[in-house]
Parts: C-alpha cells; sequence; structure tokens
C-alpha cells in the first residue's frame, strides 16, 4: 500500500474504510473461496494417486487456509476497528485511528500475500510434476 502510505490520515482512514464496505460482495467471495474449493476438490481427485501431485496440491491447500486464517484473525477484525471508528469527518483523532490500523494491517497483508504466492506456486509445481 505505498501509494496510500504517501497520503494524509484522512485520505487513507477514509479510502480504507470506503474499500471495506464494497469489498465483500457475491464477486469477491466467489474469488476469495473459489480457489480453495477448487483445490480443495483437486486434492480429493488425487487422495489416491499419491506422489508428487498429491503433495504440491495439499501444500497449496494448506496456504490457501492460511491465507483464509490470516484475513478472518487479523485482517478483518482490524477492518471492523476501522469501520466502528465511525465516519471520517467525524474523527477527532484521524493519526491515532491510522496508527492502530495501518502499520497492522500492512503486515498481516504481506503474510496473505505471502501464502497466496506460496498457493499459486505450490499449484504451479503440480502442474510441473504432472
Amino acid at each position: 500500500m505505498p501509494g496510500l502510505a504517501a497520503t494524509d490520515d484522512r485520505t487513507l482512514v477514509g479510502t480504507m474504510q470506503s474499500i471495506n464496505r464494497k469489498i465483500v460482495n457475491g464477486w469477491f467471495i466467489s474469488v476469495f473461496l473459489g480457489g480453495p474449493v477448487l483445490v480443495a476438490v483437486a486434492v480429493v481427485g488425487h487422495f489416491g494417486d499419491g506422489g508428487a501431485v498429491l503433495g504440491w496440491l495439499v501444500a497449496a491447500f494448506v496456504l490457501h487456509l492460511v491465507t483464509f486464517g490470516v484475513t478472518a484473525r487479523c485482517n478483518v477484525p482490524l477492518n471492523d476497528q476501522l469501520d466502528a471508528a465511525g465516519p471520517v469527518d467525524g474523527i477527532t483523532d484521524l493519526a491515532a485511528v491510522r496508527r492502530r490500523f495501518e502499520g497492522p494491517w500492512v503486515r498481516w497483508n504481506l503474510v496473505r500475500t505471502g501464502s497466496s504466492v506460496g498457493a499459486f506456486a505450490s499449484l504451479i509445481g503440480a502442474l510441473l510434476a504432472r
């Protein structure tokens, strides 16, 4: 989030509140949950085969679970906390709200970015092992 990091407190808080309100929709949920579901189906389909493909698929599934877990247990509560601060126009100490949100949110976002990249790399491994 380097672009938002370069903005003032009001812009960051207001932008993140707006993003958080709009992001939860059918399209987002289908993509966010669809990947792990399809990988789980692939794991079940290859379960009797054993071998390298199954190992890569299991790794991808576990990494998807890490992404989901970090999102649910870390990023979403931070989003909820930001929303609970109220409308940006009514927040008296925007700098404090930003401090409580930005650092932790970015750190956990990097963790889930890493787990997502790892899941994708594992799926490539499964394709190459096939």
